[in-house]
């Protein structure tokens, strides 16, 4: 498996793989919204090229994450989501080998942390804590108890506030 930034070559298989990732999410006969959320992003300002990656195996695409970025109060941090895994591909190891090379990717730019709406008892296992816990809020009630942080090395106690993702997240 090879985990790589996207190409242009690559959107419509991203595509693919979030639609096969969130089928079973989704009401039948109905487009998840992870497709249209990723390209919304792509054509947004919070873009950030370096951090949407793929998985390849023998070729094919079979994942996808992006980091975008959002704010925390006035500083700038990063967004997790979506993250995808072709549904015959689940359990391979791909989102992982996918979360640990996003998390590398931006440690290495120096952001100081990454924040998602997810699973309490998948994304602790990659240093997601309940962002309350570091007096960090999503702005919507509604996500408080599955609004996770990932702190990084540039990461100061200081970052505290209201979380803001990019727009096209609320555009849901």
């Amino acid at each position: 498996m090879l985990i790589r930034r996207e190409h242009s070559a690559d959107i419509d298989a991203i595509a693919a793989v979030h639609r096969s990732a969130f089928a079973d999410q989704s009401p039948p006969n109905t487009e998840p919204v992870e497709p249209g959320l990723v390209a919304a992003l792509r054509d947004s300002d919070a873009w950030l090229p370096a951090l949407s990656m793929v998985a390849e195996v023998d070729g094919a695409v079979v994942g996808h994450i992006c980091l975008t970025r959002a704010t925390l109060g006035d500083f700038p941090v990063l967004a997790l989501g979506p993250i995808g895994v072709l549904s015959e591909r689940h359990g391979d190891g791909i989102g992982s080998a996918l979360m640990h090379a996003a998390l590398g990717a931006a440690d290495a730019l120096d952001e100081p942390l990454v924040a998602l709406l997810g699973h309490l008892d998948y994304y602790p296992r990659f240093g997601f804590v309940p962002a309350s816990t570091l007096s960090i809020d999503p702005g919507v009630p509604d996500w408080v108890t599955h609004f996770q942080v990932r702190t990084l090395d540039a990461y100061t106690p200081g970052l505290v506030g209201e979380f803001r993702y990019p727009q096209p997240f609320y555009d849901l």
